[in-house]
């Protein structure tokens, strides 16, 4: 950890807890600060506020109090979650205060560079994809940001061998000032998180934040095939790494007769690269992109690449059954996730799909069901899902009361050599906490068969 003073005896106020603010706030005491935690739940259902109070930071529980900050704070350190037209927030930068997010504080620590990812869909796949082929390629690499540890916390001990690998929302780079990732990635881009961004332009801006402070010795591997990322490179310092699963990039990282290239290397024959489907693809060509550039051997990346099976979720291979295969994409909560993992699949397919009703029809489902043989629907938007199946002529549709139930469901009509497949292009919150519960309860259903 690099010993920094910038915030030696300085008061900062820290809004909002959870895991990176109670990360966020033990580290600038460790480095010196007058540190006030905030956080809305009460002290007495607050373990963590409980726990900071005991080591000797100011902690004030239960509101968001604007007029806390006329006590003279000359920093804010922010949960990403917390919205910019917060009226605590509204009042720093009234006060101009400046806002930062716990991703800043972990650049200004670290001793070891970044490899920073970020995108609507892909985001987690490729960070882990980076990180196993990092790994199998003996270049030390630590993992951090939304895919697990907090930043901050991985900065501590993170030694200049290393190499932090991290995924990052939107959230998180709309409050940075220096960081600056020696290789930055951006998956893909479509509507997402417009509720707290206000419209598509200003959450591409928030992503783009990933490279602002790149120089000319970094890379920023991006979505070739995104107008709207490539017309946002011009006034960039770093090395451009466009990649696209059309071979029509000669000279960066793209698919060509059968082999993922990277400036004209040949790297992996397709063919032997276990995840399915372009999304993967493109996404592969974003970590193969960055494991080149840092030195890792083909070798290390095709022992990841033919093992690799999927991160817990997100497309996540469960098991074969009597020549059945069923995959785990709970993490699909919106339609363009549930989209692409239905194009990964050209054989016939039993789609599990439903959840919380947000007020949206599924007719932008429709292109991506023509190899959809069976619907099996359940929770608020079953009706709708149903509906649309109807409409295209999907003769076998079930409508059930839950994951549990669809599974069983689903195998008794299904056929051998089909893929029994949940993607339910809605979030869990109708009947599950998230789609980490429902995830798990669809795997161990399939393992109950």
């Amino acid at each position: 950890m690099i010993g920094v003073n910038t915030y030696l005896r300085k008061k900062i106020l820290v809004l909002g807890l959870a895991k990176s603010g109670v990360a966020a706030a033990r580290l600038l005491h460790k480095l010196g600060a007058f540190v006030t935690v905030n956080d809305m739940r009460p002290l007495w259902d607050n373990a963590n506020a409980q726990e900071l109070l005991e080591e000797g930071i100011t902690v004030i529980c239960g509101s968001h109090p604007v007029e806390l900050l006329d006590e003279g704070f000359e920093l804010v350190v922010k949960n990403p979650g917390i919205p910019y037209n917060n009226p605590m927030i509204q009042k720093a930068m009234e006060l101009e205060i400046p806002i930062i997010t716990e991703v800043e504080l972990a650049y200004e620590i670290s001793e070891a560079p970044f490899i920073a990812i970020t995108g609507t869909n892909g985001k987690t796949t490729t960070t882990t994809l980076v990180f196993e082929m990092l790994q199998a390629g003996g270049k030390n690499p630590l993992i951090a940001g939304n895919i697990g540890t907090v930043a901050c916390e991985v900065a501590q001990v993170a030694q200049k061998e290393n190499i932090i690998v991290i995924e990052m929302s939107s959230f998180q780079l709309m409050g940075i000032q220096k960081f600056r990732p020696h290789i930055a990635i951006m998956t893909n881009l479509f509507d997402a998180h417009l509720d707290y961004h206000g419209t598509r332009e200003e959450y591409l801006s928030a992503k783009m934040n990933i490279v602002k402070n790149q120089i000319k010795e970094d890379f920023f591997i991006y979505n070739g095939k995104q107008n709207e990322i490539i017309n946002s490179v011009n006034n960039i310092n770093s090395n451009l790494i466009p990649f696209s699963i059309d071979s029509a990039f000669s000279d960066v990282a793209h698919v060509k007769d059968g082999f993922v290239v990277f400036q004209g290397e040949k790297v992996i024959e397709v063919s032997k690269i276990v995840l399915p489907g372009d999304h993967s693809l493109e996404n592969i060509l974003c970590a193969v992109s960055a494991a080149k550039l840092v030195g890792v051997d083909n070798v290390a990346i095709e022992t990841v690449l033919t093992t690799f099976q999927g991160v817990k979720h997100r497309f996540q291979f469960v098991k074969e059954l009597n020549g059945r295969r069923f995959y785990n994409d709970s993490k699909a909560t919106n339609i363009v996730a549930a989209s692409k993992a239905l194009e990964a699949f050209k054989i016939p397919t039993i789609l599990l799909a439903g959840g919380l009703d947000r007020g949206n029809e599924f007719d932008d489902l429709i292109p991506y069901l023509k190899h959809v043989r069976v619907l099996v629907t359940f929770g608020q938007t079953a009706p709708k899902l149903a509906r649309v199946a109807k409409d295209i002529g999907i003769e076998t549709i079930l409508m059930v009361e839950n994951v549990e139930a669809a599974v069983p469901a689903a195998y008794e009509v299904s056929k051998e050599g089909e893929v029994i497949l949940l993607s339910p292009a809605c979030a869990s919150w109708d009947q599950y906490r998230d789609f980490e519960v429902r995830g798990d309860i669809f795997v161990r259903a399939v393992n109950n068969l």
